[in-house]
């Protein structure tokens, strides 16, 4: 396949994400966030279709990174450069550019394990859990959601890919298809979620010929399988109806939560990082920082000083 010199954004993007799945095979929703800075960056360069990528210069990838720096995390920064990064490798593979755009990218100083894990207190967690009644739309929904990423450390994009015949109700289980590992995962099922999936499935959940667990409740796409953003706006809907300040405003305040409270029981970062699904245990260890008797017993004495 060639770059023609003049093409829409929309058929760049779909040759770019075809590209990535046939060499990274990466996931659906990676590729959506891939695709997103890829659009902002070709409109705030080249303006409306037809579009010519050789036109992209190294001084419009530092003005668009430098525009969007103030409104993205550090670690969404990285992000940004890794969708970039990927989008430039695929044009130079096209021989449309060289290796200048991708030298162009500007590096946001972000170091690992420099924070705290954004969890919520058992308090707050309480909170929320309790918020959950009355006859609101999509309240046993919502509740079932939350209750299985704040039991299971399930991420969004997990919870929308749970479908019904994943539940093995007779073993208490979950099974997980695909995860970030690129491998399945068996998950004992807590009750509180169970509970909170039965009352969903047989007093909410429309009728619908979706194998999809979580679907749409209203509208003309009720029945339709929910996204990852659906997930994650049940968390705010939670958080804000429970008024609780979570210190991350999203569904990964729960995974982080789990993650956190299992560290505090004495659990191993491999165990945690087993449950959660992590490629690398490098990726667990920022939750060492939570369990103090541990940090006590290597920490070193201050030696003494004399005059």
């Amino acid at each position: 396949m060639t770059v023609p010199d003049s093409w829409t954004l929309d058929a760049l993007i779909e040759a770019f994400e075809q590209h990535q799945r046939r060499t990274r095979g990466l996931r659906e929703q990676t590729l959506h966030g891939y695709a997103r800075f890829v659009r902002g960056l070709i409109r705030e360069a080249l303006g409306d279709d037809p579009i010519d990528v050789r036109r992209l210069a190294p001084s419009d990838v530092i003005r668009f990174v430098c525009a969007i720096a103030g409104r993205f995390s550090p670690r969404s920064m990285k992000a940004v450069g890794t969708a970039l990064r990927s989008f430039f490798r695929f044009l130079r593979m096209e021989g449309v550019c060289d290796g200048r755009l991708e030298a162009a990218i500007p590096a946001v100083a972000h170091w690992r394990l420099s924070s705290l894990p954004r969890c919520l207190s058992d308090e707050q967690l309480e909170g929320v859990l309790a918020s959950f009644g009355g006859s609101t739309p999509c309240v046993l929904r919502d509740r079932a959601i939350v209750l299985c990423l704040a039991t299971l450390g399930l991420r969004p994009g997990e919870v929308a890919e749970l479908r019904l015949e994943d539940i093995d109700w007779r073993h208490g289980t979950v099974h997980l298809r695909t995860r970030k590992t690129r491998r399945g995962e068996v998950l004992p099922l807590p009750r509180d979620a169970g509970r909170a999936l039965v009352d969903y499935l047989r007093r909410e959940r429309p009728k619908t010929g979706e194998r999809r667990v979580f679907v749409q409740q209203l509208g003309h796409r009720s029945g339709a399988p929910v996204s990852s953003g659906v997930v994650s706006a049940a968390v705010v809907r939670a958080l804000r109806r429970a008024g609780v300040e979570a210190p991350l405003a999203g569904a990964y305040v729960f995974r982080h939560t789990v993650a956190s409270r299992m560290v505090r029981r004495g659990i191993s970062l491999k165990e945690v990082a087993d449950f959660l699904g992590h490629r690398s245990l490098d990726t667990t260890t920022i939750y060492a920082k939570l369990d103090v008797p541990a940090l006590r017993e290597v920490a070193l004495p201050w030696p003494e000083v004399t005059p």
